[in-house]
């Protein structure tokens, strides 16, 4: 898979400085540089309950202050951390994308036959998002934002150049295989993908309260799995 590399932004770079100088101020006396001995720490606790209040409320929604006092910080040391309440919720979405990308690159997916490969990353992304429901909340609210937020940040663009080289490497053994048909577009692929995997989380309340089905038994979730495993290989056979 290739990797592109590309200079840090800017709101990167800023964020890597207050980084270093919280790391710096760890060793300084002080009320609130106490609670940094362990930045690394204390930003990922911030990160996991900052994900979960954002999911939850949304930017507008979510306080600082109950951010704060969840993690046993202060308000003023999370702004040191990520500036804004603005650049805390792009960390958390950074955060949010970096870590399903993570998951999906230890797949080993070259190592498969291109069926098997497209059926495990399918069955992947069907698990993971019903796992993680706050990543399809954190998704839902930034549509509602049409994207803002996310356009600020070139890591997640980033993040999200190797599942298309994952996806266009599987589709491309495929074809030359002869077991994929050769006229699809592997973005669109990766978008029908997503498509399927994230109604299956974002619409079953409201698809099972109107037809009164039950989708969160073992039975229909994997009986669901199956079906959008099934539609994605069957929409690329020949």
């Amino acid at each position: 898979m290739n990797e592109m590399v590309q200079k840090p932004s800017k709101a990167g770079e800023a964020r890597a400085t207050r980084q270093r100088a919280a790391r710096e101020a760890a060793t300084t006396p002080g009320a609130d540089r106490v609670r940094v001995n362990d930045p690394d720490r204390t930003m990922a606790n911030i990160l996991q309950v900052a994900t979960a209040e954002f999911a939850d409320k949304g930017l507008a929604g979510a306080r600082i202050d109950e951010i704060a006092a969840l993690t046993s910080t202060s308000k003023r040391m999370i702004y040191y951390y990520f500036g804004s309440k603005e650049g805390l919720y792009v960390a958390v979405l950074e955060e949010a994308y970096r870590r399903i990308r993570r998951i999906e690159s230890e797949l080993h997916l070259e190592d498969l036959t291109p069926e098997q490969a497209l059926r495990t990353l399918v069955g992947f992304t069907v698990d993971y998002q019903l796992a993680n429901p706050d990543f399809i909340r954190l998704v839902m609210n930034e549509n509602m934002h049409r994207g803002e937020f996310i356009s600020r940040s070139t890591t997640i663009q980033e993040l999200n150049i190797p599942v298309i080289h994952a996806v266009h490497n599987v589709y491309q053994r495929g074809v030359a295989a002869g077991v994929f048909r050769p006229d699809v577009d592997p973005v669109d692929l990766h978008m029908s993908i997503s498509a399927l995997c994230f109604f299956n989380v974002a619409n079953r309340h409201t698809f099972g309260a109107i037809f009164k089905r039950s989708l969160d038994t073992p039975a229909a979730t994997a009986q669901r799995r199956e079906s959008i495993i099934e539609m994605i290989v069957r929409f690329l056979r020949p």
